[in-house]
């Protein structure tokens, strides 16, 4: 049964359609591929900090943040305080190695600093972990539409991976971006008019909101080391730091956009800037979970009651429920279009990578005019996004979303992160050892995934989702550093400007 008034199917559509519209306008502009794929290296930083915001928080984080929070407590909320370790560690340390010769993706780097091979496996690995987080990218609006409009699950993850194609594959990334833009402040305000206006229908106002956060679920991190507890400090800071950097110093979907900004430091101002804006965000994100969760401890829980079925979807209820006609059909469309945006940027990454890393490094023809180069983009494009689409149909099997995306974030992410960390800060690492660590590191990361124990009350217990990464990448580097001293690297010569030694010309 649908909760929308017609008024709302007008909003959603209007603010749809300027979605689309965007990459319309943006058609002509791409002449070149620098144009396609690093909008012609023309951005300013906060343009470049608002577009990494809005790729790291797409409706994804719309849906599944609150419903987390709603569901388990705040625990989960206080990783807000990793971004203080990820932002310095990219934007100081690992982001001047990647504007040393202006490198498209980010795998490039891998080549110059250990082998061709090296590349090859950090951006296969890239391809594969962006595909998957794009199938949940795609099914959270989808999953917001069903809950509000009654509309088939498939028919919303069609439209979304259409439409969102087909603005990639016009626009290139200068459609991406000034889309991010547009999408930001909608999920920002539309975030704000939700607070407000849960906070209002609770008799005991923001008072209660925090007495209840205090006492819901688990409200604070655990001091723990035990990996086998969702969240304890230890998971919340290393676990969360280690996340966060692999979405901001070795994906392709972030570094595309560091490189579109005029140079090295106005992209660091850019680092600057999100890490700023973060933190309102995240409060604000989380901090809606707790609103609901006490909204709904006055009215009959949807959850509790059946009426919807995981937590995910305990935001789009509200919205259709307990906002004004007109309002619940803009919000649902800034959930539907955030996301599309990220897809947008994920799909014109992914074809980047597709093309730099592998198309053209690996092909001994001269490059094809940029006209010839520009339509294979699009094809690929075109193709990533039939992908996404398909895959989107079986991420609901995977659980809540903060965990399924963190899971697949953290099994072929860590890794990776290894691999960069390696690069940087371990001269003597060679490339044979590098693609050994990796193999393990990533073996080492499916096995704490798939691990289950017996607690002593008899209860199955596993590895938190929030230490996949850390285990992958620390393995990595291990292996790759042990095999350093049978396996040496390249001489220091070589690695001029590709490692932290030698960027300060240390011997």
């Amino acid at each position: 049964m649908s909760h929308f008034a017609t008024l709302d199917y007008i909003f959603f559509g209007i603010y749809l359609l300027a979605s689309v519209l965007i990459g319309v306008l943006f058609v002509k502009e791409q002449r070149t591929m620098k144009d396609f794929f690093l909008a012609g290296r023309s951005m300013g930083s906060v343009v470049v900090a608002i577009s990494v915001m809005a790729a790291m928080f797409s409706g994804i984080s719309y849906i599944g943040g609150p419903g987390e929070v709603f569901k388990n407590g705040a625990a989960f909320g206080w990783i807000l305080f990793s971004f203080f370790i990820a932002t310095p560690v990219t934007t100081i340390f690992i982001l001047p190695f990647f504007y040393r010769s202006r490198f498209i993706t980010a795998y490039h780097y891998l080549e110059e600093r250990f082998s061709l091979p090296v590349r090859l496996l950090g951006s296969g690995l890239f391809i594969l972990r962006v595909l998957l987080w794009l199938g949940a990218a795609t099914y959270a609006p989808a999953l917001a539409l069903q809950q509000a409009t009654g509309l088939p699950l498939e028919f919303s993850i069609l439209a979304t991976g259409i439409l969102t194609t087909l603005y990639t594959m016009m626009g290139g990334m200068k459609a991406v971006i000034w889309t991010d833009v547009m999408q930001f402040g909608v999920l920002f305000g539309g975030q704000l008019v939700i607070l407000f206006v849960a906070l209002g229908k609770i008799p005991g106002g923001l008072g209660e909101v925090i007495e209840v956060a205090k006492t819901h679920g688990q409200p604070t991190p655990i001091a723990s080391l035990d990996p086998t507890i969702p969240y304890t400090w230890a998971g919340i800071l290393i676990g969360g730091a280690v996340l966060n950097l692999i979405q901001m110093a070795t994906d392709q979907v972030a570094v595309q956009r560091y490189m579109t900004a005029r140079d090295l430091k106005t992209a660091q101002r850019g680092l600057w800037y999100k890490l700023i804006v973060t933190i309102p965000v995240l409060v604000l994100f989380y901090g809606t979970g707790c609103v609901l969760r006490t909204f709904y401890n006055h009215v009959p829980d949807p959850l509790a009651n059946g009426q919807i079925l995981k937590s995910d979807q305990i935001l789009p209820w509200f919205v259709v429920h307990e906002l004004p006609t007109g309002m619940a059909g803009i919000l649902i469309a800034a959930i539907f279009a955030a996301s599309m945006s990220t897809i947008s940027a994920g799909l014109n990454s992914l074809a980047s990578a597709t093309m730099v890393d592998f198309q053209q490094r690996l092909t001994s023809k001269p490059l094809p005019a940029d006209e010839k180069q520009i339509f294979q983009a699009r094809l690929w494009t075109v193709l990533y996004g039939s992908m996404v689409i398909a895959l989107a149909f079986i991420v609901s099997k995977l659980g809540n979303l903060v965990e399924a995306t963190n899971t697949v974030i953290g099994l072929v992410g860590g890794p990776v992160l290894g691999m960069f960390l390696c690069g940087i800060f371990i001269r003597r690492v060679s490339a044979k050892g590098i693609l050994i660590g990796t193999v393990i590191g990533f073996a080492a990361s499916l096995l704490s995934v798939l691990w289950r124990g017996e607690a002593a009350d008899g209860q199955v217990i596993k590895v938190s989702f929030l230490w996949y990464t850390s285990v992958g990448c620390v393995v990595t580097i291990a292996i790759a550093w042990v095999l350093s001293f049978f396996l040496p690297g390249k001489p220091a010569r070589e690695l001029e400007g590709l490692t932290w030694q030698q960027r300060n010309n240390e011997p």
